[in-house]
């Protein structure tokens, strides 16, 4: 009997279970412009590339009208912080005990606080010491939490028991009662004993994240088969594991800026953290206490402004979370 001739528009195709079958040619076709095709296929992604976690983070992040209010909000503390004299006019520090505890008047919309300070620039210009005081105490914080955390994740044994009870002695402290003792025999007006606190018992909390998703990341295929074809530690954690790992501390990063500036606010009302004649919203908040039933507008200002600060950041990192995490899309 004469052998059949081969039919080039057929197709083979697994079955997935260890067998094939046979395809004609319009399933073939049907297979070739399915999502995720050959570069160029109809059903592939726009332009032929694929798309990275990052960029489909960013694509979610631009329609969520949360990352957008919340980016606004800080884009506006961030400017008025590096220039306050654009929206603010006069010193926060110049003072008419003429006009203490005053209401709204012509270049004072928000009145006078005890002192006779303008309650409006003293508002402006403390976000300065706020946004300066989160921002780094959050990159400290995630740089030397994630440094450590990938060190311990990715080699293990002792170096990872010894940072694991570290981590723990840390985390038995009370923040505020620490910023207490360790701020009260500090006698300099700058913001860097404040930072430098916050670093020393804000990075046990991003080191462990970050010691679990270095630990994730390091048992996948595309790591072994990097290891396996000599790559050194050094490049393997740099290009392999620090990219698909990252996520995690940017999120908590970003949540922790508005509670680092909540504290610094805390700290600073309890009369430890930054001193007069610094300008902030915890000074600000802790001299208006006293008479808040005569004069609320010198307390409701800055407080409102710090709420709505921490609130910000907090939308923000909530955001950025759910466009970084597959298993929310």
């Amino acid at each position: 009997m004469p052998e059949q001739p081969h039919e080039p528009e057929g197709a083979i195709a697994g079955t997935g279970m260890g067998g094939a079958m046979d395809l004609g040619t319009s399933e073939a076709a049907t297979l070739e412009r399915a999502p995720g095709g050959p570069r160029g296929t109809p059903g592939g992604p726009p332009g032929g590339r694929a798309r990275s976690l990052w960029s489909d983070a960013w694509r979610d992040l631009r329609r969520n009208p949360v990352f957008l209010i919340s980016a606004l909000v800080i884009l506006f503390l961030v400017f008025i912080s590096v220039w306050p004299s654009a929206i603010a006019s006069g010193s926060p520090l110049k003072c008419d005990l003429a006009k203490a505890q005053d209401g709204a008047a012509p270049g004072a919309p928000f009145g006078y606080d005890g002192q006779g300070c303008n309650v409006y620039t003293r508002t402006v210009y403390g976000a300065r010491s706020s946004v300066t005081v989160g921002v780094l105490a959050t990159l400290g914080v995630a740089v030397l939490g994630s440094v450590l955390g990938a060190l311990a994740g990715y080699f293990g044994g002792a170096w990872d028991s010894i940072l694991s009870r570290l981590t723990d002695i840390f985390f038995a402290i009370p923040v505020v009662l620490g910023g207490l003792v360790l701020l009260s025999v500090v006698t300099s007006n700058t913001v860097w004993p404040v930072i430098g606190f916050m670093v020393l018992l804000g990075w046990p909390q991003v080191s462990r994240i970050a010691r679990g998703s270095v630990i994730t990341a390091k048992h996948n295929d595309y790591v072994q088969a990097a290891r396996a074809l000599g790559a050194s530690d050094t490049r393997i954690l740099l290009r392999h594991i620090a990219p698909n790992a990252v996520a995690p501390v940017i999120v908590v990063a970003t949540i922790a800026l508005g509670t680092y500036i909540a504290l610094e606010a805390t700290l600073s009302y309890l009369g430890v953290g930054l001193k007069p004649p610094s300008v902030s919203w915890g000074i600000d908040i802790s001299a208006a206490s006293p008479y808040v039933r005569n004069a609320p507008h010198a307390l409701l200002w800055p407080s409102g402004a710090l709420a709505i600060t921490v609130l910000a950041f907090i939308m923000l990192g909530d955001a950025v979370r759910d466009a970084l995490d597959p298993k929310l899309r």
